[in-house]
């Protein structure tokens, strides 16, 4: 259908559209590759298990394409899926490390450099087609935070999907398919408490409550760490793949190395429309239906937590007012269902009138009260006096950004 070919002074990019198939299958079509562009495409495809109905020498038309996303991740890729749709990706073709206060805006400023002068062909013109970096970054200034541009990319979301090559230097992008085995049994799975026993646990906890008593804190979240061994080595595609299936209405990632999957989205951009899902405020799940949906609205009338949840959804109202020419942020929450719990959520949206950047509304959003707490400077100090522990880039932000700033 179209092709978007880019090039970033030393990189060169090309996005190529897929359209996924219908219910029969198909067979691999005797078609020759006319040139190098297609010649690379076609072998790329083939590899995917893509099948073109049709190879011309400037653009490569109808495709065909079984994607299991999940299922075409090496062990050692980037993954960003759910509900079936995301992006997942391998290699490696610029990295960028970042700490201090200044690390989501450094890390925008790095970007803005990568992608800056591009040339660029997009017939395309949808969140996360052409250049992409993945980050995952430390929740406090002092941790490691990074973005990396892999080499391939490959994604799928409304029923389109697409495949991106990314290489260094003159050479226009080919194929770079690793090999990949089917995920190993981590076997026998143990648990151990980490920098907390039990009772600690208890204590840290009461002793948050107590601050909060005495009107130190409104709100304060704390997190505990669990060494867990495993018989075999773990292949991270084995939990991704679990918690993709167990709970597909959450953003399951993978990204250098820290993988998990949440329900919650700090900051969605699209075309200047910023979208936040704000979760504060749990009950866990019996399995009983009659029950939970008694629960669930327990929940929905319940003034602690009512309480919980209006700080964390003030918190990003407040954040991105500023970048905002208008906002929608609805007075009531509604219940939303996991597998194992359900949540207080509201989905607050505004539409961006500065141009920033998903990073960029990153930096003024990080940490909202919905993974730290309330005051901010005042919840953090007990987090990292309570816990006693370095979170590194749990409960940071992690995601993708695509050159348009956009990303989630």
């Amino acid at each position: 259908e179209a092709y978007v070919m880019a090039r970033y002074g030393t990189f060169a990019v090309v996005s190529q559209v897929l359209v996924l198939p219908d219910e029969q299958p198909f067979t691999w079509p005797d078609v020759p590759a006319v040139n190098y562009i297609d010649e690379a495409v076609h072998d790329k495809l083939r590899k995917l298990r893509v099948v073109p109905a049709e190879v011309c020498s400037d653009e490569v038309y109808l495709r065909r394409v079984y994607l299991d996303l999940l299922g075409l991740l090496p062990e050692s890729g980037l993954a960003w899926v759910r509900r079936g749709d995301g992006m997942v990706a391998w290699g490696e073709v610029a990295r960028a490390e970042f700490s201090g206060p200044t690390r989501f805006t450094d890390a925008a400023s790095w970007w803005r450099e990568v992608t800056r002068g591009a040339v660029v062909r997009d017939e395309v013109e949808a969140a996360g087609t052409g250049p992409v970096a993945f980050g995952s970054f430390a929740f406090t200034d002092d941790g490691a935070s990074v973005l990396t541009v892999p080499e391939v990319v490959v994604g799928r979301r409304d029923g389109r999907a697409w495949v991106t090559t990314a290489t260094v230097g003159d050479r226009v992008p080919g194929p770079s398919v690793p090999r990949r085995g089917t995920p190993r049994d981590p076997g026998a799975v143990g648990y151990a408490p980490g920098s907390l026993s039990a009772a600690e646990w208890m204590a840290a906890v009461s002793e948050a409550v107590t601050r909060i008593g005495r009107g130190e804190l409104e709100k304060v979240v704390l997190a505990r760490d669990v060494v867990v061994t495993t018989e075999h080595p773990l292949d991270p595609r084995w939990p991704l793949a679990r918690l993709a299936a167990q709970y597909p209405h959450c953003w399951t990632f993978h990204v250098d190395g820290l993988l998990g999957a949440t329900p919650e989205m700090l900051i969605r951009l699209e075309r200047g429309l910023a979208t936040s899902r704000v979760l504060a405020g749990t009950i866990r799940r019996t399995g009983d239906d009659t029950r939970d949906l008694a629960l669930a609205a327990s929940l929905a009338r319940s003034s602690k937590d009512l309480e919980e949840h209006e700080l964390a959804v003030r918190s990003v109202a407040e954040a991105l007012a500023d970048h905002c020419s208008s906002m929608n942020v609805p007075e009531t929450p509604f219940v939303l269902h996991l597998p194992n719990v359900m949540h207080l959520a509201t989905d607050v949206t505004g539409v961006l009138h500065d141009g920033r950047s998903t990073l960029e509304l990153v930096a003024h959003l990080h940490p909202s009260a919905a993974v730290c707490g309330t005051p901010t400077s005042q919840a953090r100090a007990a987090i990292a006096e309570l816990e006693r522990m370095d979170r590194g880039r749990y409960a940071g932000p992690v995601g993708w950004i695509d050159a348009r700033g956009d990303g989630e």
